[in-house]
């Protein structure tokens, strides 16, 4: 659930400026923007209520086509965040806005940064929506986001960070960062024996379990799409391998499977 309002607020941030304008009605859309970003940010459902017409068609960067009261369930029913949920900002650069009387077009670049236990992920969307001026009011009556690929170069950057930061988390027991950084799925296989992120966190933070960081400059990063692989190695005397999965979860990589041989 929590996912999905992220992803709203994701898709309908704005920031920055507009190109030049000479109707009035672009310095109104553009606070209606930001006045939402605003709402949404606090997960405000009078906000949503306001800025979706009744009639919305809204087809998410996921591929997944959703109206008005389907938006409105799923932030009613969100959980309140937690301290230690991830932190996102956002920005939207290369704006348009272009008037066609009571109908106005919006599209911008969305720049999404996502800072989690003090890693940060950075994701771009383009967005486009159509907004329609009834009884002197404009609201949104169709949404479309499609999520730009990142460069391979900069997959590979996010991943070296995220990999040291949960190698880190692991060797300090710092269970609130491990927790941010893996997925609720997340196992690690140890030989033969498996251990699945309860467990893992539990152990930590009794004190059962003491890890020793690998050797950085001994790790490799190998990218497919949303899924990436971080192979390793520990230095002696605890000479060993490990190969490290991660995915990406709106913009932002978490593991979800280690295994390890020593």
């Amino acid at each position: 659930m929590k996912t999905f309002v992220s992803s709203v607020i994701m898709l309908l941030a704005i920031g920055g400026g507009v190109c030049a304008q000479t109707a009035p009605d672009a310095a109104e859309l553009t606070k209606l923007l930001n006045d939402f970003l605003a709402g949404a940010s606090r997960n405000d459902p009078a906000v949503h209520e306001s800025f979706w017409a009744d009639d919305l068609i809204y087809t998410r960067s996921a591929g997944r086509r959703v109206n008005k009261e389907e938006i409105l369930r799923d932030v009613r029913h969100a959980p309140p965040p937690k301290p230690t949920d991830p932190k996102t900002v956002y920005t939207a650069e290369d704006i348009r806005i272009q008037l066609y009387g009571d109908t106005a077009i919006v599209a911008f670049r969305l720049v999404s940064t996502t800072e989690a236990q003090g890693t940060k992920y950075v994701a771009n969307l383009l967005n486009s929506g159509t907004f329609l001026k009834r009884n002197g009011k404009w609201q949104v009556v169709n949404w479309q986001s499609t999520r730009m690929p990142r460069t391979e170069e900069e997959s590979k950057r996010e991943l070296a960070d995220a990999d040291a930061a949960f190698q880190q988390a692991l060797a300090t027991a710092d269970v609130a960062r491990l927790t941010a950084l893996t997925d609720a799925g997340f196992v690690w296989t140890r030989g033969t024996a498996q251990m699945n992120r309860t467990q893992l966190l539990d152990d930590l933070s009794a004190g059962r379990l003491k890890y020793v960081k690998p050797d950085a400059a001994k790790s490799n990063v190998s990218v497919y799409g949303e899924t990436a692989v971080v192979r390793g190695e520990w230095p002696s005397p605890n000479v060993g391998r490990y190969t490290l999965t991660f995915i990406n979860q709106g913009g932002a990589w978490r593991a979800i499977a280690m295994h390890s041989s020593q």
